[in-house]
């Protein structure tokens, strides 16, 4: 149900609402502060606390003695000795856009309005995602720590903040007041995060959420070696109570603390206007998926203290500084319907369609769902994730978009679901062209696949598209001008069904006039539903004149002699991508070779007999190929191509003289005076094969120290075995 606008309340409805509001977000910082572990965004959090200030703005007569904004966070955890602090651990207020930044600048040019000369500068920092601890130094020495809990009462947790190595036990240097609090935040990297997933996992323990939590339970472990086995870290970037000001400016306070022994952010900054610290603001937003360690913001404080002092607090908050938030990487959303698309090689791809939701500044209204068992809240080896929780029509769920990934589900918010959801039926036929959709059974290791995929094959107009618009694509064909778009137009109107039948389109040229006309046609009548104006002196579909068919042709007929291995890759044979494609080609030279072989492999009751050991060429290609080539459809559609198209030969530079022409070669063993990759690919310059195995089809193998099994074989075979220096010998590169 939708929210009644702040402005439409009446004072009942008002009163109602702020109690709920009080209630709500306490509820939600007990869970933030206090147990680590929110269940709403950072973003929908805001959220409320904005509704309930400009409640209570409207309202003044309102406000609560339990309001959010009279307070700063939550009570602090049992089981710790409590600590009350000496000056409070306020929070800030919040920017989300450029004009909330220039208010926040506006405002301070207000207040010190009466002073003409006065100069104002400010500073900026990243505002780090962790848990704030306060560090109290007295004569230099570090006597107790504290978390920020309610803002006025935290938590003692001197012993496991002094396992933290950015925290020093004594301040270096001098000059630093009799007592001074250091505040600061407590963070978890990246690399520590994982690599503390990792040993979990391995020992089949808990599954840790994100960064922050983690770091926010290691610092309030009970055992401090737990603690310090987290590898926890701290920037200073602040102070509470003091003896006397580090310095007169925020920044140059903050450069006393590096001084001091303290890790501070190297991206903080000073500025003089609203631009500058919008564009640094930019700048650090940048650089964040590089930092390796959560941050959702950058602060922004006046630089001279004196100002700071003069400009003052309001409630729960200073005046002078202000947090300008990074937008939501991650936001609640509505799950409204799944749909199934099928792709080239036929798997059944499920795509959650989401209520559009903003994350990371950008509007997400789709999320893949990756295959039947990810649905189910398992990963590919049967094991639970998002705790078991399958995915349904109607769940509301926590999206991510951390960095240039792609929007994934984090979790489904059980609490919410519709009474009415229901578990989602994987479709076991093809959406497209209904036939059976079969998950398939790992030969080798019994496993049942994943992901369904639609057996029609080339019957099936969805695998046909994908697989026309894959042979034009760049990494393939790279035919320029007949994308997507075009493939479409020109399948749907019948014009073109295989790859074959691309290159005779230039002698059917009116009918692919049509079919563009007849498309642009259709655009045109949408836009003017769209619009509401009706278009005048429209002119037939014949009077068109598609100048650009000819640049279309040209292409087409450029490509009718492919490289050998773009053409392999274009075929579009599971499982071969751009490199095995490059792989085979080296090694069959020809597709007449390639298909040959192919065909003789499907064919084979052990395709070990027949196909070659090819190094970079494993089992899971090999059934590719026997797949593909023991298909009779296939047989025709490359029979067709074929007619039309002439891949070139792959050619070796080998030199003339060269010993190891034509023969297959495995290096076995370490290498002393060269890599791996490197003897690989100086052997196929010199137009040898290099295999990954020994087999009756290995000429030579080349030995090193440390060489096993594949030695022995040789041996047994009686294959010519010899050193690296004889190698290089050999080639001519002693």
């Amino acid at each position: 149900m939708s929210e009644k606008p702040v402005d439409a309340l009446t004072e009942s409805e008002a009163e109602a609402e702020l109690k709920r509001l009080a209630e709500e977000i306490a509820e939600h910082d007990r869970r933030y502060h206090t147990e680590d572990a929110p269940t709403i965004t950072d973003a929908e959090y805001d959220a409320l606390a904005r509704r309930n200030l400009a409640i209570e703005e409207r309202f003044p007569a309102l406000v609560r003695e339990d309001s959010p904004s009279l307070r700063v966070g939550a009570a602090p955890a049992e089981g710790f000795t409590k600590v009350r602090h000496a000056v409070p651990m306020l929070s800030l207020a919040k920017a989300y856009t450029d004009d909330d930044v220039t208010d926040f600048i506006e405002r301070g040019r207000r207040f010190f309005d009466r002073d003409k000369e006065l100069d104002i500068a400010f500073t900026a920092e990243p505002k780090i995602d962790g848990l704030s601890a306060s560090l109290r130094y007295e004569n230099g020495v570090f006597v107790q720590g504290a978390t920020r809990g309610n803002g006025a009462v935290g938590e003692d947790i001197t012993a496991n903040l002094k396992t933290i190595a950015d925290i020093p036990a004594k301040l270096k240097g001098s000059g630093w007041p009799e007592i001074i609090e250091i505040r600061g935040e407590v963070y978890m990297t990246y690399a520590e995060f994982e690599a503390l997933k990792q040993r979990s996992a391995a020992v089949g323990g808990q599954d840790y959420v994100n960064p922050r939590n983690t770091a926010a339970g290691s610092l309030r472990q009970k055992d401090p070696s737990v603690t310090a086995s987290r590898n926890l870290k701290f920037f200073a970037y602040a102070w509470g109570y003091t003896t006397a000001d580090p310095a007169p400016t925020q920044y140059d306070s903050v450069q006393k603390f590096a001084e001091w022994g303290f890790k501070i952010s190297p991206l903080m900054v000073r500025a003089k206007s609203a631009d500058e610290l919008i564009a640094h603001y930019h700048r650090i937003e940048e650089q964040r998926s590089a930092l390796g360690y959560d941050i959702d913001g950058v602060v922004y404080k006046v630089d001279q203290l004196e100002l700071q002092r003069r400009w003052g607090f309001v409630t729960g908050e200073p005046r002078w500084a202000v947090a300008h938030k990074f937008p939501a990487e991650q936001a609640m959303t509505t799950v409204q319907k799944i749909d199934i698309q099928v792709g080239r090689t036929g798997t059944l791809a499920p795509v959650a369609r989401l209520a559009p939701v903003t994350v990371g500044g950008v509007v997400v209204e789709n999320v893949t769902l990756h295959n039947e068992d990810y649905i189910k809240g398992l990963d590919s080896t049967g094991q639970p994730i998002r705790d078991g929780i399958d995915v349904r029509i109607g769940d509301t769920v926590l999206i991510q978009r951390a960095g240039d990934v792609i929007p994934q589900i984090v979790s489904v918010v059980i609490d919410k679901r519709p009474s009415d959801a229901v578990p989602y039926e994987f479709p076991h036929s093809c959406p497209i062209c209904g036939s059976p959709a079969t998950r398939e059974i790992n030969e080798k290791t019994g496993k049942e696949d994943s992901r369904r995929r639609c057996t029609g094959e080339l019957i099936c107009p969805a695998q046909a598209v994908e697989g026309l618009r894959h042979f034009v694509s760049r990494g393939a064909l790279d035919i320029e001008g007949l994308g997507a778009e075009n493939i479409d137009t020109f399948f749907n109107a019948g014009l073109i069904k295989t790859a074959a039948d691309i290159f005779t389109l230039r002698d059917r040229r009116p009918a692919v006039t049509r079919a563009l006309a007849e498309r642009r046609e259709e655009q045109a009548r949408q836009r003017e539903v769209a619009s509401g104006k009706t278009r005048k002196n429209v002119r037939s579909v014949e009077d068109r004149n598609y100048e650009g068919l000819d640049k279309l042709f040209a292409a087409i007929d450029s490509r009718r002699e492919p490289e050998l291995d773009r053409f392999i890759f274009a075929l579009g044979i599971r499982h071969i991508g751009e490199t095995t494609a490059a792989v085979l080609a080296r090694t069959f030279s020809t597709i007449e070779e390639l298909i040959r072989v192919g065909k003789e492999t499907a064919a084979a009751e052990d395709p070990h007999t027949v196909f070659p050991s090819v190094n970079g060429i494993g089992d899971t290609v090999i059934d590719a190929l026997r797949d593909f080539f023991g298909n009779e459809r296939n047989d025709d559609v490359l029979e067709a191509l074929l007619t039309q198209v002439k891949p070139k030969p792959y050619i070796v530079n080998v030199s003339a003289d060269s010993e190891v022409a034509g023969k297959t070669v495995v290096f076995t063993g370490s290498l002393e005076k060269m890599t791996r990759s490197e003897a690989k690919a100086m052997a196929e310059r010199l137009g040898a094969k290099v295999a990954g195995s020994v087999s009756a089809k290995t000429d030579l193998v080349v030995a090193g120290p440390g060489a096993g099994s594949k030695l022995k074989l040789a041996g047994e075979l009686g294959i010519e075995v010899i050193d690296e220096d004889a190698w290089l010998v050999r080639i001519g590169k002693a």
